[in-house]
């Protein structure tokens, strides 16, 4: 495209931005929003336009050919191509006028190849090699060369981290940030703070991966000396989530029980204490953790993996998890109402710390499907509950939700 018509078209889209930002009723400084969401959605429906044509999309029911331990890369590969919003993105290439950067995304088109080989509409390829996509992720994370088996919550944190860096649509050299200090303690209203906290984060991080997947936790603590209470904000990918030991033998854990434990209040001695910013001094502290803003792709990590310090055990506690209307809203920030999502895949591990094998569980249009590596079966619902659930992937029900 011509630079003259993608300035044209640049200045269009801001300017119907603007207009559907005015005609809501909203301050464009108070929409919890990426500032490029609306931008980018416009744009990529230009771009089918201007492409005259329409995704066409095969049943995705394909496999993924094992490439020398690599069950822990195609089992989450499954699971992102069955996140229709990143899915989508990548196959209609719109990163390709979102980014900022004009290096090359190599990661992003390799990614984008093995999605559009899972869903090609004509049903040729019964097995997709990823093979190269995997060779380029190793030149881009070192931490991943060789042929050892890798664990697939922590490819997964480097995978989106690696195609945010590559799409990010901020410029990767940044003016320094002149910061005007306050007293410490001066009390701000806490949805103030978070917003401003995650206006700072998008001026440096703005990308679909930003879009889709990143919320943020407040970590709130409270002195026992003053009752002082002081917040952090820290955005998080996936929520990590402890897994309760069962007190009965055979006992199943509930997600919501391994919700409660993530969250609940944490003493502090003065030792493991921050300084407190009223005090000024180590005092004796409660510590909570909250979310504060909900993501639209929900990733939670079941931690089964404990390290000592000789050794590294695995959890077999079987956890049950809603397949919809899970509700987050109780670890929320009060009143936040309901906050619901639904399952639509599962990342598994089999097996013991040293001897262990990934596999996925999707949902498709017409029920649920199961991938280990090759090969593709249908599975029932009541299978997807098991004590081989690692890592869940929510949706959340409704995107017009106000995500605080």
């Amino acid at each position: 495209m011509p630079r003259s018509e993608s300035t044209a078209m640049d200045s269009s889209c801001q300017a119907l931005c603007r207009t559907l930002v005015s005609q809501n009723g909203l301050q464009p400084e108070n929409v919890d929003i990426s500032q490029s969401v609306l931008y980018t959605s416009i744009m990529g429906l230009l771009l089918v336009t201007d492409k005259e044509r329409e995704l066409q999309l095969g049943n995705g029911q394909v496999g993924l050919r094992n490439v020398g331990n690599t069950c822990f890369l195609n089992a989450i590969v499954q699971c992102l191509s069955h996140t229709r919003n990143l899915r989508d993105y990548c196959l209609m290439r719109a990163f390709l006028q979102d980014k900022h950067s004009n290096q090359e995304p190599v990661l992003m088109n390799e990614f984008s190849k093995v999605l559009s080989g899972l869903w090609e509409c004509d049903g040729g390829e019964t097995t997709v090699n990823p093979g190269k996509f995997y060779r380029v992720f190793k030149e881009s994370v070192p931490y991943f060369s060789g042929y050892s088996q890798q664990d697939a919550q922590e490819f997964l944190r480097f995978l989106l981290d690696r195609l945010h860096t590559e799409i990010n649509r901020r410029p990767s050299k940044r003016p320094a940030v002149i910061e005007i200090k306050e007293p410490t303690y001066t009390r701000f209203r806490i949805s103030e703070e978070a917003f401003a906290m995650w206006q700072r984060h998008l001026d440096r991080d703005d990308s679909k991966i930003v879009d889709l997947f990143s919320g943020q936790l407040r970590s709130s603590l409270h002195c026992s000396v003053c009752s002082h209470y002081s917040n952090t904000f820290d955005v998080f990918c996936d929520l990590s989530l402890p897994i309760p030991k069962k007190n009965d033998y055979g006992r199943t854990v509930t997600l919501r029980e391994c919700l409660d434990l993530f969250s609940q209040e944490e003493k502090l001695d003065k030792e493991n204490s921050p300084m407190c910013e009223r005090c000024n001094r180590r005092t004796e502290s409660t510590k909570r953790l909250t979310i504060q803003r909900f993501p639209r792709i929900l990733v939670i990590h079941l931690n089964r993996f404990t390290m000592s310090r000789y050794s590294i055990s695995k959890s077999t506690v079987s956890v049950s998890f809603p397949l919809t209307g899970l509700d987050l809203g109780p670890f929320g920030p009060v009143d936040c109402g309901p906050v619901l999502y639904d399952l639509y895949a599962v990342c598994n591990h089999s097996g013991t710390v040293n001897m262990g094998h990934y596999t996925a569980a999707c949902r498709e249009e017409e029920g649920w499907c199961y991938y280990n590596d090759s090969c593709v079966d249908a599975i029932s619902e009541e299978k997807l509950q098991s004590n081989q659930a690692y890592v869940l992937f929510y949706e959340l029900q409704s995107c017009n939700i106000t995500r605080k």
